[in-house]
């Protein structure tokens, strides 16, 4: 079985519950990664995650809110800084990634990196240059004012609540797919405060609506041209189209990055 030098959960929210039996069965698999003795890293802002911390083993914390975690946020001169350790060691605007949740995801390869005895120096540059993989809050373009990022990789909804509370702009969001079982409502209150208007298609796009028809305006469509030319229309000088499907891709896609690269090649049809 592996043994890892240092090993991390991001974070835990309801997925493949198709799969298991419930939650606690799906924590405790992915809880796995922890097998052996090497360090824990574990995300102080997710209670599940920050729950799996094992007497006698050395573990880290890092957060986004806690500045007692290891690796943190602070504010350093009047600029936020990723700091690790008590000691700032990135600038947050920096930091190439977009998204606040990549800011955690900044840490935990910090924490992760500093465990493996990587050098520092190379890990700033790397946060620096990297933009980001395919399909993962990528930015795919910008026309007449509003910005298009395609995030088809949020394929389970503690993703999509990720990818959207990293956003400071007004949200037009397209979801939907084969939700897997998941419960909907967790994403009402991200939904209220970043979403305008949710554009939804596929399998699960009624149980998305019952979820969230009460907070925000709903449109349903039947394929991804459809909600790139719709969510296009509904939005303002300002705004960010996001795909985020919180679903899996399975009932109309190959996979997630099919169905990612549709969303861009709608997009760029569009804009031409």
């Amino acid at each position: 079985m592996l043994e890892p030098l240092a090993a991390t959960v991001l974070n835990i929210s309801p997925d493949h519950m198709d799969r298991y039996a419930d939650f606690d069965a799906y924590a405790a698999a992915k809880q796995r990664i922890f097998h052996g003795q090497g360090v824990m890293v574990l995300n102080r802002d997710d209670p599940v995650v920050a729950a799996m911390a094992e007497p006698e083993r050395k573990r880290v914390l890092f957060s986004l809110d806690d500045r007692g975690a290891e690796y943190s946020l602070t504010t350093n001169a009047g600029e936020e800084w990723l700091q690790a350790r008590g000691e700032p060691v990135i600038r947050r605007r920096d930091v190439k990634l977009h998204g606040r949740h990549n800011l955690a995801n900044a840490l935990a390869a910090l924490a992760l990196g500093d465990a493996a005895g990587l050098s520092r120096p190379a890990m700033v540059a790397a946060l620096e240059s990297f933009g980001g993989l395919e399909h993962r809050a990528e930015w795919v373009g910008e026309a007449a004012g509003v910005t298009y990022i395609n995030d088809s990789k949020a394929t389970n909804v503690g993703a999509c609540i990720a990818a959207l509370a990293g956003m400071d702009k007004p949200v037009i969001l397209i979801a939907g797919g084969d939700g897997k079982g998941a419960d909907f409502r967790v994403l009402r209150q991200v939904v209220a405060e970043k979403v305008k208007y949710a554009v939804l298609m596929g399998r699960d796009a009624g149980l998305l609506e019952t979820a969230l028809t009460d907070i925000v305006t709903t449109v349903r469509v039947e394929n991804m041209r459809e909600a790139v030319t719709t969510a296009s229309e509904l939005a303002e000088p300002g705004d960010v189209v996001l795909l985020a499907p919180a679903c899996s891709s399975l009932d109309q896609y190959r996979d997630y990055q099919e169905r990612g690269r549709v969303f861009t090649e709608e997009m760029h049809r569009l804009i031409a």
